[in-house]
């Protein structure tokens, strides 16, 4: 199972990612969760301390490890476009509740396109996830497809947006299927974060076709209070994984 989560900042998609990780974990499966979004709390979420986290180092601002396997350095521009980073994932991961966290980092750059040795090892290494056949893996994204290429987003099992009742967020939904049509794909689902009420639940149904939709997560203090006190939220909301169960079920039904 191969599963990218995304969409606009503070939805709740590292909730869901985090959640998603540790539920196929307790079944037994090797699951390995990427952080691939810039604002990496990932880590938080599935249970480490916030000593833990800032202790790791993101793939991207590993330098000598990027001039290691590109070939780049300071005397030499030129670098490999396909380095080698099968091994990566599990040298350079950590483990937590039986997650093995990945975390990626961004390439930090004035522009937009760039093609850069970090960018190409952040790619490289994202490709590299995806032929772990016997695996989930499990994408915490930013709201864009970049770190995406054409040969790996096609292979993905689905694209989830996270989503909460509001226009701005369902903009973000259409812009990522938009994104995704783009690179020919078209498995992309919609889960429903902090819905509060059956009006709520009115309105997005009105906006989301019935079979994007993977299901509703209400919303919760004990989430709330969970990213608060540095707990994860698998341990902390028994309604929300209760929800997240349920939309598990559905994403196994359709991969």
């Amino acid at each position: 199972m191969k599963l990218a989560i995304t969409g606009k900042g503070g939805v709740g998609k590292t909730t869901l990612s985090s959640t998603l990780a540790r539920l196929y974990a307790a079944e037994g499966r090797t699951v390995l969760a990427a952080d691939v979004d810039p604002d990496a709390n990932l880590g938080l979420a599935l249970g480490l301390s916030e000593e833990e986290v800032n202790a790791i180092v993101p793939i991207s601002k590993m330098r000598s490890l990027v001039e290691e396997r590109t070939g780049a350095n300071a005397a030499n521009k030129f670098f490999k476009l396909n380095p080698q980073v099968s091994d990566i994932p599990d040298k350079f991961s950590k483990d937590i509740h039986g997650v093995k966290l990945l975390v990626m980092g961004t390439v930090e750059t004035g522009g937009s396109g760039c093609v850069c040795p970090e960018h190409v090892m952040l790619k490289a290494v994202l490709s590299s996830l995806i032929l772990r056949k016997d695996d989930v893996v499990i994408m915490d994204m930013e709201a864009g497809l970049e770190h995406l290429g054409r040969g790996t987003a096609s292979v993905m099992d689905q694209f989830i947006v996270v989503v909460e009742p509001g226009a701005r967020s369902l903009q973000t939904y259409e812009k990522v299927k938009q994104l995704a049509a783009d690179l020919g794909i078209f498995k992309v689902s919609v889960v429903c974060n902090k819905v509060r009420s059956e009006e709520d639940r009115q309105y997005l149904r009105s906006k989301i076709p019935e079979e994007d939709l993977l299901g509703f997560i209400s919303y919760d203090t004990d989430v709330i209070d969970a990213d608060r006190n540095g707990a994860s939220p698998y341990d902390y909301s028994p309604k929300a994984l209760a929800e997240i169960m349920a939309i598990k079920a559905k994403i196994d039904s359709k991969g």
